[in-house]
């Protein structure tokens, strides 16, 4: 249909007289869909049995200081005097369960007060809504995957330490390892640790107690697990064949020269994929006392280009090398197939950059370490709960394959707050029938119910 010039065009000069009254609106009329969830989960309820032996407050409890952070985080809000910019919103009140929103100080006073048995039985309760869901889907393979990630910070807080870092060399910094699920692209649990210590600090424990609680809740799965070379040590691979876990683990050249040996004698490599090429070979190193593993050697084709003064010819000159890659492993599938899954860990990455550039992972609050391993958990709880939400209202979309992706397509949480969260609305009661009013979009309309029971029908516009 066309439109004439005038129908299209108009100019404004003037502009509007602002006035701010409370009408009782909304800039997160999406966080309803949360909203649904805490409830279907029963949060509030649970959350609280977590401090329920300490001291209650007269006024805020430290569930809603909580909670608080969490919905904080969901909406895209790292500080925690940022809580000044939503404290008025009528539907984030609603979620929270206060008809006042707390000040900073009241927040940073309930954080530092918190002990060793709360902060544990938060992360408990973090790590059996991931159970829940595994529970759920019934898997019949769970990856686990083991990582750790740099929260680097200027402050002089508790714990802090400076520890390894290429970007902000000398920072002071937490290291706190980090175990994901490949499958439903969560996190399961987290080692809170100092800057200053090896990605190997406390790894055995930490690996040992997350394959037990996945074993407690699915006896039946098969657990498999990918880690780089930082976790490659004797008690490490003991530990997993002791547990029975299907691993792969690359090898650090620098620390064993005996394997860099095997390569350079050598003469004949297999192929395996395009130019790449492989050997296997059965070994137990001298300083070991287990029996022999299976040892993956790679080689890859690289062009490397020349660093001299190049003549001006139709191209560039280039030298073709090899880069070489090795991974220890009980997997009995084709080296080709154990190679690619091993590669498949780098999705643990995407995790760690939502978390940092979408949630507020990178951000130390305070100068507490109980206060920030809570916040830190908060950060991983909410990001749980925008793949909870997912999981919950939508079809898988993949199958398992041999790099092991997630078995759904996520919307991350930015594109989420884009989409629904950051919608403005309006709370009424027409006819005394509490409604959510928003703008007339048939995209925000659709994407909104997908997250809503079907029972629930929205008034007609």
């Amino acid at each position: 249909m066309k439109h004439s010039k005038s129908d299209v065009r108009c100019k404004f000069s003037a502009l509007p007289e602002l006035r701010f009254d409370d009408q009782q609106l909304t800039s997160f009329s999406g966080l309803i869909v949360f909203q649904q969830l805490f409830s279907d989960l029963d949060l509030r309820r649970r959350v609280s049995r977590c401090f329920e032996h300490r001291a209650a407050s007269p006024i805020f409890s430290t569930t809603s200081i909580a909670i608080l952070l969490i919905v904080g985080m969901l909406l895209g809000y790292r500080r925690l005097r940022d809580v000044q910019y939503f404290q008025n919103d009528p539907l984030v009140l609603r979620v929270l369960g206060v008809r006042r929103m707390p000040t900073q100080s009241t927040i940073s006073r309930q954080l530092s007060a918190l002990d060793d048995r709360s902060i544990g039985l938060f992360e408990l309760l973090q790590q059996r809504l991931v159970l829940d869901a595994l529970e759920r889907e019934q898997l019949s393979r769970i990856t686990l995957d083991f990582d750790g990630s740099v929260l680097g910070t200027y402050r002089h807080a508790e714990g802090v330490a400076s520890g390894y870092n290429s970007k902000k060399k000398g920072q002071r910094s937490y290291y706190p390892l980090n175990c994901t699920v490949a499958q439903t692209g969560q996190v399961l649990a987290v080692l809170h640790r100092s800057g200053n210590v090896h990605d190997s600090n406390g790894a055995e424990q930490f690996i040992r107690q997350c394959v037990q609680i996945v074993k407690n809740t699915c006896p039946q799965v098969v657990i498999e697990t990918r880690m780089d070379g930082a976790f490659f040590s004797e008690a490490i691979i003991r530990a997993l064949d002791e547990l029975d876990v299907q691993y792969t683990i690359s090898i650090p050249f620098e620390r064993y020269l005996s394997i860099k040996c095997y390569i350079e004698e050598r003469r004949r490599w297999r192929s395996m994929r395009g130019n790449d090429s492989f050997f296997e070979k059965q070994i137990s190193l001298k300083s070991w006392s287990i029996p022999r593993h299976r040892f993956i050697f790679v080689r890859q084709h690289c062009n490397v280009q020349r660093k001299e003064p190049l003549q001006l010819d139709l191209f560039q000159p280039h030298d073709f090398n090899y880069q070489y890659k090795a991974v220890v492993t009980n997997k009995t599938t084709s080296a080709a197939n154990t190679v690619e899954y091993h590669e498949g860990r780098g999705t643990q990455e995407g995790i760690f950059a939502e978390l940092k550039s979408q949630m507020a992972l990178g951000y130390v609050p305070s100068n507490s370490w109980n206060a920030n391993k809570l916040y830190l958990l908060c950060n991983v709880f909410a990001h749980n709960l925008t793949r909870e939400l997912q999981m919950q209202h939508k079809e898988r979309d993949r199958t398992t394959t041999t790099k092991r992706p997630a078995l759904w397509k996520f919307t991350q949480i930015g594109t989420l707050r884009k989409r629904i969260i950051q919608r403005a609305g309006r709370l009424l009661r027409p006819q005394g029938i509490l409604t959510l009013s928003m703008a007339a979009n048939d995209a925000v309309r659709d994407e909104i119910m997908q997250y809503i029971p079907s029972s629930y029908q929205p008034a007609a516009s």
